[in-house]
C-alpha cells in the first residue's frame, strides 16, 4: 500500500501503462512532432497491442466488454497516458462513456464495436459562438418529414479524423425562462458519410500537433429518430450521466505529463555544471525543484481523491473543478520552470521542453477553462450558504 493507499493491482495498473507509454508511444513521438501526423501503420500498431494487453475501452464495465476500471483505477491510467503524445495515445482506446446511453441496435451499431476496438467514436459540442455556454448553441435539428434536419457548425472537435462515428450535441428547441431563451439539447450518433455532414480540417494549434481539431459542417444533414442518443431535448441529462466526469482526465493526465518534465529538470539540474558545480546546487534552481515535486504530488493526490469519492458514489463536482483547475495550473508552472532550468536550449527542439511547454497552454482551456471551474467551485461553496 502507498501513502494514499494504492492497491498492489492499481500500483501494476500504473506500472504496466506507464511501461507501454515509453515502450509504443516515445519512440515515435519525434516523427509526430515534425509531421503532424500519426502513420496508420503506427495507429493500428498501437491499437492492436493495447487490445492485447487488455485495456482497450478499459473505461467501460466488464458486462459491455470493457476491463471494467473504477474511477480511480482509470484515472491511474490516463496519468500514465498523460506521460506521452496525446496524438498516439489517443490509439489506446478510450472511447466516451456516453456510448452507455445507448439502446436497442444501438448499442451492437456502437457500443459493442466500439468497446471491441473496431469503430472508432468522437464527441462534439463546441462551436465558433458556443464553448463553455452549451446553451448557445446555433447548430439547430428540426424535425421534417419524419427526420431530423440538421444545419450548422462544429468546431474544435478531436478524433474526428479517425472516427467512424460522432456523438454530436444539438439545439432541438428552445424554452422561454426569466433570464431569456434557453436551447433544448439533444445528443446524436452520425456516422461518417451521412449525406450532409463535412468533415475538414481544423486551425493549427500550437499545442499537442497531430493531435486534430477538425471542423463539422452540417447542411441539411438527415437524421432518423433511431440516431438519438438518449431522449429527445435530453442531452443535458445525457451529458451529466455520463460526461460528469472528463475533467479527471485533464488533471491526471496534466500530473502524469509533469512528472515526465520534471524528470528532465531534476537530471539536467543534476548534470549541468556552472561556476563549478551542478546548477541544482545553487538554490535558485533547489528551490525551484522543491516547489516543483510538491506542487506535482499535491495535485496528484487531488485528483486521485476526486475519482475515489465518485468511486463511493459521493458528491464530486467541486472536488473535479478543483483537480482540473490545479492539476492544469501546476503543469504550466512546472513546464515554465523545467524549460527556465534548461535556459537557452529549453527553447530549441533539440530537446522536447519547448513542446511539453507549448502542450501545457491548451489544458487551461478545454473542457472547462480554468475561470469555469474556479465558477463551479465557488458557486459550490456559496450554495452551502444559501448564497
Amino acid at each position: 500500500m502507498t501513502a494514499y493507499g494504492l492497491t498492489e493491482e492499481q500500483e501494476m495498473i500504473a506500472s504496466t501503462v506507464r511501461s507501454f507509454v515509453e515502450n509504443e508511444i516515445y519512440p515515435h513521438e519525434d516523427q509526430v512532432e515534425r509531421t503532424g501526423e500519426v502513420p496508420a501503420e503506427i495507429a493500428d500498431e498501437i491499437k492492436r497491442k493495447t487490445i492485447e494487453l487488455g485495456f482497450y475501452a478499459c473505461n467501460f464495465p466488464e458486462s459491455v466488454g470493457g476491463a471494467g476500471l473504477g474511477h480511480l483505477d482509470f484515472a491511474l491510467v490516463e496519468r500514465e497516458l498523460g506521460r506521452g503524445s496525446m496524438a498516439l495515445t489517443h490509439f489506446f482506446g478510450r472511447p466516451q462513456n456516453i456510448l452507455m446511453a445507448c439502446e436497442g441496435d444501438q448499442i451492437e451499431r456502437y457500443l459493442t464495436p466500439a468497446v471491441r476496438g473496431e469503430r472508432m467514436d468522437a464527441l462534439a459540442m463546441t462551436e465558433p459562438g458556443a464553448g463553455s455556454d452549451i446553451r448557445s448553441m446555433a447548430c439547430t435539428a428540426v424535425r421534417k418529414d419524419g427526420d431530423w434536419v440538421v444545419n450548422g457548425t462544429k468546431h474544435f472537435i478531436s478524433g474526428a479524423e479517425h472516427a467512424d462515428f460522432i456523438i454530436v450535441f444539438i439545439a432541438t428547441g428552445e424554452d422561454a425562462t426569466p433570464k431569456g431563451p434557453k436551447k433544448r439539447i439533444t445528443a446524436f450518433l452520425v456516422d461518417r458519410g451521412t449525406p450532409g455532414l463535412t468533415i475538414r480540417d481544423g486551425y493549427k494549434s500550437v499545442s499537442h500537433r497531430g493531435y486534430k481539431n477538425m471542423i463539422l459542417e452540417f447542411d441539411d444533414c438527415r437524421l432518423p429518430d433511431a440516431q438519438v442518443l438518449g431522449d429527445v431535448d435530453g442531452g443535458f441529462e445525457v451529458m451529466n450521466t455520463w460526461l460528469y466526469a472528463t475533467r479527471i482526465t485533464v488533471a491526471a493526465m496534466s500530473v502524469g505529463r509533469a512528472r515526465r518534465v520534471f524528470d528532465y529538470g531534476l537530471t539536467y539540474a543534476a548534470e549541468r555544471e556552472q561556476f563549478g558545480q551542478p546548477i541544482g546546487k545553487f538554490q535558485g534552481v533547489s528551490f525551484q525543484l522543491a516547489d516543483m515535486i510538491t506542487e506535482i504530488d499535491a495535485a496528484d493526490l487531488l485528483t486521485l481523491a476526486a475519482a475515489d469519492r465518485l468511486d463511493r458514489n459521493l458528491p464530486a463536482n467541486r472536488e473535479i473543478a478543483s483537480a482540473k483547475l490545479y492539476a492544469s495550473e501546476m503543469l504550466a508552472r512546472v513546464t515554465d520552470a523545467t524549460l527556465q532550468i534548461h535556459g537557452g536550449m529549453g527553447l530549441m527542439d533539440d530537446y522536447p521542453i519547448e513542446r511539453f511547454w507549448r502542450d501545457a497552454r491548451v489544458e487551461r482551456i478545454w473542457d472547462g477553462t480554468s475561470e469555469i471551474q474556479r465558477h463551479i467551485i465557488s458557486r459550490d461553496l456559496l450554495r452551502a450558504l444559501g448564497a
